[in-house]
Order: C-alpha cells, then sequence, then structure tokens
C-alpha cells in the first residue's frame, strides 16, 4: 500500500462525515484494521513534512471540487427557477418592509444568532437604501437547531411583533446589531425600551401561536431545500448565503430582461 494510498484514504475518512464518499466510511475502516501494518510501515518511510502537505493539498483540492460542483447545483436551480420561481407564502401577517407592489420581492430566512446573517442583513440594508419602494423585503425566521439563542430570539420578535409590527422592525434591527446581547433579560429591556408591554410579550413568546408560526417558517425553507442561513428569495429565484449586494443586483438585472 503506496503513501499516496494510505493518504486517500485517511482523507477520505476525514471528509466522509460531511459529505458522500465513493467508499463508505465501513470500508475505509476495514481496509485500514486489516493493514495495520502497512499502514505504520508507510507513514515511518514517509518525509512527514510532505505527508501533511500532501493531505493538505488534497483536502484542498476536495474542497474546491465541492465548492464547484455546489455552485453548479445553485446555478441550475436558478436557472430553474427562473423558468417556473418558487412561491412561499407571503400572508397579512408577514414582516414585511417596502410595498407590495415593489417589483423586485425578496423572502430572507434568517437566524438571529447566526453571524452571517448578521452580514446578510446589512447587505439587504444597502439594497434596500438603494432601490427605495422598488424593493419588497419578507421577513422569515429560520433558527437553527445548533444556535440556542435563535430560537427564543425568534419568538421575542414574533412576541413584539403581535403588539407593533412597526417596532418589531426595530426590535429586529437592534438584535442584529448587537448579537452579543442575546438573551431574555436584553429581551425584556429593549420591549421595554420600545413601549411595549413586557410581560404580554414574555406571555406570547412562549405562546402556541408564536412557536406554530415560526415552525411554519422552517417548514417552508425546508420545503424550498433551504437547510442554512441567511437564505433569499429573489422574485422566487433562490440565492443562498451572504452574498454580496453585487450578487443580488445580478439576479435583479436577470429578472428585469426576462420579463416578456
Amino acid at each position: 500500500m503506496t503513501i499516496r494510498r494510505v493518504a486517500t484514504l485517511l482523507l477520505t475518512l476525514m471528509c466522509a462525515s460531511t459529505a458522500k464518499a465513493d467508499i463508505s466510511r465501513e470500508d475505509l475502516k476495514k481496509a485500514l484494521e486489516a493493514n495495520p501494518d502497512l499502514v505504520l510501515s508507510a507513514l515511518k518511510k514517509v518525509d512527514k513534512t510532505k505527508f501533511f502537505e500532501f493531505i493538505v493539498e488534497a483536502q484542498q483540492d476536495y474542497q474546491k471540487r465541492k465548492a464547484k460542483e455546489e455552485a453548479e447545483r445553485e446555478q441550475r436551480e436558478q436557472d430553474a427557477a427562473f423558468k417556473n420561481p418558487l412561491k412561499p407564502e407571503i400572508a397579512a401577517s408577514a414582516h414585511v418592509r417596502g410595498p407590495k407592489d415593489a417589483p423586485i420581492t425578496i423572502v430572507e430566512y434568517s437566524d438571529f444568532q447566526c453571524p452571517y446573517c448578521k452580514q446578510g442583513h446589512l447587505n439587504l440594508e444597502q439594497l434596500r437604501k438603494k432601490h427605495g419602494d422598488k424593493l419588497r423585503v419578507v421577513f422569515k425566521n429560520f433558527p437553527l437547531s445548533f444556535h440556542p439563542l435563535a430560537m427564543p430570539a425568534a419568538q421575542w420578535f414574533e412576541a413584539v411583533a403581535l403588539q407593533s409590527p412597526e417596532k418589531a422592525w426595530i426590535f429586529h434591527d437592534t438584535l442584529f446589531a448587537n448579537q452579543n446581547k442575546l438573551g431574555e433579560e436584553y429581551y425584556k429591556q429593549l420591549t421595554k425600551d420600545l413601549g411595549l408591554d413586557v410581560a404580554k410579550a414574555a406571555a406570547d413568546a412562549g405562546s402556541d401561536a408564536v412557536k406554530n408560526k415560526i415552525e411554519a417558517d422552517v417548514r417552508e425553507a425546508k420545503k424550498f431545500g433551504i437547510e442554512g442561513t441567511p437564505a433569499y428569495l429573489i422574485n422566487g429565484v433562490p440565492l443562498r448565503g451572504a452574498y454580496p449586494p453585487e450578487a443580488f443586483e445580478q439576479i435583479f438585472a436577470k429578472i428585469q430582461t426576462s420579463k416578456p
């Protein structure tokens, strides 16, 4: 067994937990267990610096390949959506900034604890300032399970919105600007500062109605194949990740040129 083969096996094992490999993790495990002496012998003979350089290089190549595949998959998905846009629900109770008749509608799926969502929020603010009434933004909650502060933040945001949809946007902007302060005491103080009923907000935050609304947002995101945040539907065309405003502008332009 050559060192390149050993390194490839080890590298594949490293990647197998996050991506589907050509050979199963169990098969690789059995192969290594069946040949431990060969593996150790090969490792002793090889230049360790070169070995780890190979591992790093191979891992970088793997990541580049996966990134290219993901970009191609997203492009195919976008091309299909230009022809057949995804159709998110925009209910009367939706959190909306911008006029209903705006030519561009961005539906955002976001997480208050996610640092990428904070950047995504700033990017959308740039776009809103530039395009004004030509742009409508709809915010939907998608608190990720591994962000323990995300769900409570989403619940309080929805609770504040029940009292004042306008002040809920101030609450929303303030949470993204102060992610290091997320926590119940901060939500209570912010609600008080907004002149709202803190006790009512606390009760509403834990209500089934609020939880059901958030769960509906999450279900919709997953229905569209969204697994991470932030993610956007631009007139039904998906864009996943905290892309800079230029990426949105490219989709805006294509939407305009594709109109009959």
